[in-house]
């Protein structure tokens, strides 16, 4: 427990997938103004090892072990995986909450609206996908508010950047390697950087605003022209991209988040290009 100067606790803070790009960066973030613990499968995180632990999300009993332990004031689940497993683990999850005072958030996406693409979606519209993916996001948020009420926060997130991210490093070795870069001409969305992220999620928990939430670039970008111009501005030499049309048609499809909230400062917002020119710097 961190005790500051004059005995003031702060708030504990725990992470359910600690060690994977989001949740990485909001423990970073969090570090300096919460007590923060995370978990991890696979690869350890950078926390002190008191205030970190291995969990695979079909052990029930380490989960309520780590709980118990912990006794966090918020959690966050950035968690990955099968997506039946992922949603026993978030009831059980949710199940151990019912009866206390914990702050769930839980990271969503845009993929919840995958099965309407005519417009860009705000907080307000009534999710519907055709995904896999986008259908257990759907159950699983529906899952956790019906249990946990307005202590269950839904972050929806766009596809996610950072300057180690899995998509920038498989960019950089498709790069290197000449091989070929797929990406829509006719599909417009928005994207959003690691610790842009973690900037907003530190303003969300410390001034405890609930609900739904749509993060991401306030601006909308092609695809195609968002990916040219990354790599444009990452290398000189001629790279091999290929232009498709989604579904194979010309019409313009939209797959963007947009909020409708005022809640966040416009310093905590920021654009496509803001993105890219943080990534090449």
């Amino acid at each position: 427990m961190k005790i500051l100067e004059g005995g003031f606790m702060l708030k504990k803070i725990l992470i359910l997938g600690a060690s994977g790009l989001v949740g990485k960066a909001i423990a970073k973030e969090c570090l300096n103004d919460f007590d923060v613990y995370g978990t991890y499968f696979s690869s350890k995180t950078n926390l002190p090892d008191e205030k970190q632990f291995q969990l695979n999300i079909q052990d029930e009993k380490i989960l309520r072990d780590i709980l118990n332990l912990v006794q966090p004031d918020i959690i966050v689940s950035t968690l990955r995986g099968d997506f039946d497993e992922q949603l026993k683990f978030h009831r059980v999850l949710a199940e151990e909450l019912k009866n206390g005072d914990s702050v769930l958030y839980f990271f969503s996406t845009t993929n919840v609206f995958d099965g309407d693409l005519s417009k860009h979606h705000s907080e307000e519209d009534e999710p519907i996908s055709k995904s896999e993916y986008g259908q257990y996001k759907i159950n699983c948020e529906e899952m956790l508010v019906q249990y946990l009420g307005n202590r269950s926060n839904i972050i929806r997130i766009p596809g996610m950047w950072g300057k180690n991210s899995p998509r920038l490093n498989t960019m950089k070795t498709n790069i290197e390697t000449n091989n070929q870069i797929q990406a829509y001409s006719n599909l417009e969305c928005s994207f959003l950087l690691d610790v842009h992220l973690a900037h907003q999620m530190r303003f969300i928990f410390e001034n405890d605003l609930r609900g739904i939430f749509h993060l991401g670039a306030v601006d909308m970008v092609n695809e195609s022209a968002f990916l040219e111009n990354l790599v444009n501005q990452l290398t000189t030499a001629e790279v091999n991209i290929q232009r498709n049309h989604y579904q194979d048609k010309e019409s313009t499809y939209y797959f963007g988040l947009v909020s409708n909230r005022n809640d966040l400062p416009d310093s905590l917002k920021i654009t496509n290009q803001e993105i890219i020119s943080h990534l090449i710097h």
